[in-house]
């Protein structure tokens, strides 16, 4: 005979599994809705935007694994990340720090939301994960050029950060979007998982 508890716990589960799964499938749509826009070196995707919003919906526990199962999916062959590209050669692009980068996005933005639950404590985690988006991702690119992939001539760090500077207006006004948004929907979310 199955419990109350056992039954909850079961549903528990299986909606995080799901929540994973769905997150996962939302960073492969963001990968490539815009895979054909490229700027210097850099893929314009909506991953960043589904990274906030991951961590915060899902928590920063819940939406870490659903990026690094995005990851995972992506590295055993799976052409899910920027530009259709996916194997374990991905692990050297330039790029790929920002796919790194996800996991971090997720759990720093869940746990300041976890501890700021107010309309401008997630609009700041939302900015606070684009940063680090932007400083693990631009950081990789970087030493990628610079260490083991083909730079373009006259590449420097500063070449590397100003490419950034085109998808930033973007990004920041995507995170805004995320934090108001994720703010908004967390309570509807948050009657489905009881």
């Amino acid at each position: 005979m199955t419990t109350t508890i056992e039954k909850s716990t079961n549903h528990s589960r299986t909606l995080q599994m799901v929540q994973i799964a769905m997150f996962s499938v939302l960073m492969m749509i963001g990968a490539n809705i815009s895979s054909f826009l490229i700027i210097g070196g850099v893929p314009i995707t909506l991953q960043t935007f589904f990274a906030l919003l991951a961590g915060i919906l899902l928590g920063a526990r819940t939406g870490t694994i659903a990026m690094l199962f995005y990851a995972f999916i992506g590295l055993v062959g799976l052409p899910v990340f920027a530009q259709f590209s996916g194997g374990l050669d991905s692990l050297v692009t330039p790029t790929f720090g920002f796919v790194v980068s996800y996991f971090f996005v997720a759990y720093v933005v869940g746990e300041i939301v976890r501890k700021l639950p107010t309309l401008k404590g997630y609009v700041i985690a939302a900015l606070a994960g684009t940063a680090i988006n932007y400083f693990i991702g631009t950081n990789w690119m970087y030493a990628a050029y610079k260490f083991w992939f083909d730079a373009p001539p006259g590449f420097t760090y500063k070449m590397a950060w100003a490419w950034m500077v085109v998808p930033l207006p973007k990004d920041i006004i995507l995170a805004i979007f995320a934090g108001i948004f994720g703010y908004r929907l967390k309570p509807i979310i948050q009657r489905y998982q009881k």
